[in-house]
């Protein structure tokens, strides 16, 4: 280990300390922007609340841009050099559901408080953080909420960002709740897609395989999993939701169906596209109903290696807070760092359960190690300890 990062390693329990002392000031951010309804393509009111945070502790370029992210400058000394954070401002959850957040001695429940409302309470209280430890860094630290990540949003604000700002990004830091431990500085290619079936007004009920939509789209998960996939490399189907039918008695004339392909090829990848286009073109055929395979979005495999300085670094801050580092490849905002080759990480906050439900809880004891070891990352990369050339 570098002695100039073990400085930095050394201060870690300094980091916790302080963060247990804003924590008041982290559970509240985190309730207020967990309280806000934010499903993708409708985060503007989150961006308006995390603006107003960068305002109030004085960050500079506080803006929203045309795509709807949230940002806001940290200047560094020497502003020769950009390190950016990031956490996305959308959930899963739509506006209707109820978003009260309920905070207990040791966890905070309610939907979305992992993915990702502590993520973006994190952004709004790190300038805090860092001024009460009196952290100033060489490069400028860039916080950004970013806007449209999930599902149909496909990571728009981010790569919108990654496309039109010009100025040099030494590294990326995606910022998730859950889990603490988590390093992935690598992308599994993948493929998410929706088949959509529907049965014509002017159907014709007395014809052969006349089942209606919730037979055949079963059927079409039959055929789905029937697919060969290899042990190398690795490959895998996740069906995430199905839908179909409105009632007891009434036909079903509609069913939509939700997956996700994961390979570590890229060419795996494109030749299951093509063969669950061919079986939408198969369904439509034998059913006469109107059967369509829809991309929603795509991953290139890529990242940085298992040795690469900030992974490494990454690996020596978690254990010297004693936690285990979980590796695993990502799928989320990550993959907008690879595409321009720029040498990133997403990192987990804390510990929680039920992620993804209504009653989504995480523990508020890990959140101090889970902000220590982003400020040491932060201070690691400002000085050059994670650069793969100096």
């Amino acid at each position: 280990m570098n002695t100039s990062c073990q400085e930095i390693l050394d201060r870690l329990p300094e980091y916790e300390k302080a963060v247990e002392e804003l924590k008041e000031t982290l559970l509240t951010n985190l309730i207020m922007l967990s309280e806000i309804p934010a499903p993708t393509f409708e985060e503007q009111d989150r961006n308006r609340f995390l603006l107003n945070r960068f305002t109030e502790y004085n960050l500079q370029n506080c803006s929203s841009d045309e795509k709807g992210n949230a940002l806001g400058i940290i200047p560094g000394k020497s502003r020769d050099s950009n390190i950016l954070v990031v956490a996305h401002l959308d959930t899963i959850y739509p506006s209707n559901v109820d978003h009260t957040i309920t905070v207990e001695p040791d966890k905070v429940i309610g939907p979305g408080v992992g993915d990702n409302g502590l993520g973006l309470a994190t952004l709004a209280t790190l300038p805090i953080i860092l001024e009460k430890l009196g952290i100033e860094f060489e490069s400028n630290l860039i916080l950004m909420g970013s806007s449209r990540s999930l599902g149909n949003g496909d990571i728009e604000g981010l790569r919108f960002f990654m496309e039109n700002f010009k100025n040099p990004v030494t590294a990326g830091i995606c910022l998730e709740g859950v889990k603490l431990g988590r390093l992935s500085y690598s992308s599994i290619g993948m493929l998410r897609g929706e088949i959509k079936y529907e049965v014509p007004e002017e159907y014709d009920w007395t014809r052969f395989s006349s089942v209606g939509a919730i037979v055949n789209m079963n059927e079409m998960i039959n055929k789905l999993l029937e697919i060969p996939l290899p042990l190398k490399p690795k490959t895998s189907f996740i069906l995430g939701s199905i839908s179909g039918g409105t009632s007891y008695n009434k036909n079903p004339m509609k069913a939509s169906l939700r997956f996700e392909v994961r390979s570590e090829s890229e060419e795996m990848v494109e030749n299951l596209a093509v063969r669950i286009q061919s079986l939408a073109e198969e369904m439509t055929s034998m059913t006469g109903a109107n059967v369509r395979f829809l991309e929603i979005a795509r991953r290139k495999p890529g990242g940085t290696q298992f040795s690469h300085p900030l992974n490494k670094v990454s690996r020596d801050i978690l254990e010297n807070l004693d936690v285990t580092p979980r590796l695993s490849p990502s799928t989320s905002e990550l993959s907008a760092f690879i595409d321009k080759d720029i040498p990133a990480l997403t990192i987990g906050l804390t510990d929680g359960e039920r992620l993804g439900e209504i009653d989504e809880m995480i523990n508020i004891e890990p959140m101090k190690k889970g902000i220590a070891q982003l400020i040491a990352l932060l201070q690691a990369v400002d000085k050059g300890y994670c650069s793969e050339y100096k």
